[in-house]
């Protein structure tokens, strides 16, 4: 037992587990022990555990959350603000609890909510991610063209871009002549917070 306890020093395990955020496994490999182990001193020091969903945001984000909210100042800020929440609430996705989602053809509507996400949320715009759905007609290699030079960001942020079949006679090539695109940031946290705060719109 004395031996456990010179490993399992309380200031040591809330260093690695609270502060640099080490998971139990990766403590246990620290100290040439057994997870259980950790686990064990974990809770005489009652040292509260993650959860796994936590654990897995800990695992993909190593620095903490990718962005950070500051309350909006200036009218135009404030302007931004609403307007990103209003896009949200109207086109994004509500289905996807790990991302924040918006579909749309709109090319000025996409870059809004963009600048959005950036001004607002201050996230980083390498990091969000892009997929195209255009009808077998349109030229896709001119469409990603398009959306990059449009949007300023890089090919590479775009996943595979999917073929949509042609159902019928109709308009659709001039309403969505530029497809639709999916914005997409990964974040559970993020989606969490601009839902809230829809949710609480009111009291803003």
């Amino acid at each position: 037992m004395s031996t456990i306890i010179r490993y399992m020093n309380k200031r040591k395990l809330e260093n690695l587990y609270l502060v640099k955020k080490f998971s139990s496994k990766e403590i246990s490999e620290k100290f040439f022990c057994s997870q259980t182990k950790v686990n064990y001193w974990l809770s005489v020091y009652k040292i509260k555990k993650r959860t796994i969903s936590e654990a897995i945001y800990q695992k993909r984000n190593p620095d903490g959350n990718p962005f950070l909210f500051i309350k909006p100042k200036s009218l135009q800020e404030m302007f931004l603000f609403g307007l990103g929440l209003g896009l949200f609430w109207g086109e994004g996705s509500k289905r996807s609890k790990h991302s924040v989602r918006l579909s749309n053809s709109d090319p000025q509507l996409v870059k809004k909510f963009i600048d959005f996400l950036i001004n607002i949320y201050h996230i980083d715009k390498n990091k969000l991610r892009f997929q195209l759905q255009i009808h077998y007609d349109l030229d896709m290699n001119q469409l990603l063209d398009f959306w990059s030079n449009y949007l300023l960001i890089k090919k590479t942020q775009f996943f595979k871009t999917t073929i949509l079949k042609n159902r019928g006679d109709g308009t659709y090539t001039t309403k969505i002549r530029y497809g639709v695109i999916i914005v997409n940031f990964g974040n559970s946290r993020l989606k969490n917070l601009i839902s809230s705060q829809i949710a609480n719109i009111e009291n803003m």
